[in-house]
């Protein structure tokens, strides 16, 4: 099959990431005789510097003109004195808006092997796979109007949504419960706002329509107390943006690690996909990070783009084998490290793509 792929690695550990990201999807091809074009564009801190915006023209154009759209990372401290609106990851909500994508989805699985990494006990996340579908375009990072008059010492965001907003996201849901352990989770706070009540109703509505899964609902200040205690119990999570924002990086709890986090933004003209750490700019250019996130987020483009299933679970098996054979990156090679080596971010890169050629030979 043929596929084009932009890729907008960003700033920071953004183009270290992404550059093995590419490369284990350049393996898949290869081995598949499939064709995968990759372009580059400029996304975030390094395009103000060069085009003046966080987000050029040029890069709308090309990524509307491509089957997925891979992103590295966003954001320098160098731009943290700018307005929201002009920093680097305005850039980030900017494509989001143009691709259009309302589903945003963070896979949170538990690696035995890092087990040690987690702050939770290893019989609480010890087959933990929760798949969250955060609705992306919506709520308080979107709601009109907003303002922060500092002169009067008041700032107001509006939560809003519409029936149509959350019965699209929740269908979603649905739709890969059915695929996956057939049980829905949906998050809000409808014994206090409004909005939630119109989620809880509509996410209600949308479930007579998949009478083969299960449905609970979970109140969000109690769903992340039990992302803590319990999260073997959950499946598909879906919940709206700022809840899924903040449970998502939470869970990162189960992995014991961002690093170890992909994501992809399905719904719209292009499908987006990005690890879900951020650009870790004092370690850039170091060796240091960590791309398994980003390698893990290329087999989502599999997944979900490419309808490559089969490659899609060898990388990610490939991953857990790297592991398993005692290999890290330095954020996770924490306590003991007998037995374990560490490896720099080509390193990782290229034993991940060797055990991916062996497991596609097999």
């Amino acid at each position: 099959m043929k596929l084009k792929i932009l890729v907008t690695a960003g700033d920071g550990i953004g183009p270290e990431v992404t550059r093995e990201a590419v490369a284990v999807l350049q393996e898949v091809a290869a081995a598949g005789g499939h064709e995968f074009s990759f372009d580059e564009k400029r996304i975030g801190g390094v395009a103000i510097d060069t085009d003046g915006t966080p987000l050029p023209e040029e890069t709308v154009q090309a990524a509307l003109a491509s089957d997925a759209v891979l992103l590295g990372a966003v954001g320098a401290n160098k731009f943290n004195a700018l307005s929201p609106d002009k920093r680097p990851e305005a850039g980030l909500l900017k494509i989001r808006a143009a691709l259009g994508g309302f589903a945003n989805l963070r896979p949170s699985f538990a690696f035995k092997e890092l087990a040690v990494n987690s702050p939770l006990r290893a019989e609480i996340i010890d087959g933990a796979d929760i798949l969250f579908v955060r609705e992306l375009l919506g709520g308080a990072y979107f709601g009109q109007p907003r303002a922060w008059d500092k002169e009067k010492g008041i700032g107001y965001n509006t939560m809003v949504y519409t029936r149509d907003e959350v019965a699209r996201v929740a269908r979603i849901a649905f739709q890969l419960a059915q695929k996956r352990r057939k049980k829905v989770t949906s998050v809000d706070k409808a014994n206090v706002l409004e909005v939630s009540q119109l989620w809880r109703a509509t996410v209600i509505e949308v479930a007579q329509e998949f009478p083969d899964v299960e449905l609970e609902h979970q109140y969000v200040d109690a769903m992340a107390i039990h992302i803590m205690n319990r999260p073997r119990d959950f499946d598909v999570v879906v919940t709206e943006n700022l809840f899924g924002d903040i449970l998502t990086d939470e869970s990162g709890v189960i992995t014991g690690s961002l690093g170890m986090l992909p994501s992809a933004t399905i719904g719209g003209k292009v499908n987006l996909y990005e690890p879900v750490h951020g650009s870790a700019p004092d370690i850039a250019g170091k060796g240091l990070a960590n791309p398994l996130g980003a390698i893990l987020t290329a087999a989502l483009v599999l997944r979900h783009t490419a309808g490559l299933e089969a490659e899609a679970k060898v990388v990610e098996s490939a991953v857990r084998k790297v592991l398993e054979q005692g290999f890290r990156t330095p954020d996770l090679a924490r306590g003991d490290k007998t037995g374990l080596t560490v490896l720099s971010t080509t390193e990782m890169g290229a034993k991940v793509r060797e055990t991916v050629k062996q497991l596609l030979r097999a």
